[in-house]
């Protein structure tokens, strides 16, 4: 499942992928299979928490802070490395201060991770990508009755 950056519809693309290049259903602009974290604000992300059916890696981060900026490339490579199957999305809290608060973040950088339109889990703190990868892992994936989902 795909997220269209432009409007926000998600779009399922079957595999093997098609060839050529692929528009999303909805507003037919381009659609990015590669997995990369998109930006989003509080509306779009009330949206994608509410309609997402694969999990979301929230990123609250800001420019000006050094571990945020750290983090980035990590992040790139979690989504890159699970596209299709897990959604990185980045709120930026300086541009967007009213969602981070409705979330009481109250460090960057943040991550949270929503399945089925809640949240599962949250750290703070900048991880290596095998920690948070596997973090990531964990909270999408729980015993029954968890409501973690895969």
């Amino acid at each position: 499942m795909f997220r269209c950056a432009a409007c926000g519809a998600f779009n399922r693309v079957r595999e093997p992928r098609p060839s050529g290049a692929p528009e999303c259903g909805r507003c037919h602009r381009a659609l990015d299979l590669s997995g990369a974290p998109q930006e989003v604000d509080g509306e779009g992300l009330d949206r994608a928490v509410l309609g997402s059916p694969v999990p979301i890696l929230l990123d609250l981060w800001a420019p000006w802070c050094a571990p945020c900026r750290v983090a980035g490339p990590i992040l790139d490579e979690v989504g890159r490395a699970k596209a299709g199957q897990l959604l990185v999305l980045k709120l930026n809290t300086e541009q967007h201060p009213r969602p981070a608060s409705a979330l009481g973040v109250q460090g960057i950088p943040t991550f949270i991770v929503f399945s089925g339109g809640r949240e599962v889990a949250r750290r703070s703190g900048v991880l290596p990508r095998p920690e948070m990868e596997r973090w990531v892992s964990s909270a999408t994936v729980g015993p029954p009755g968890t409501g973690a989902t895969a």
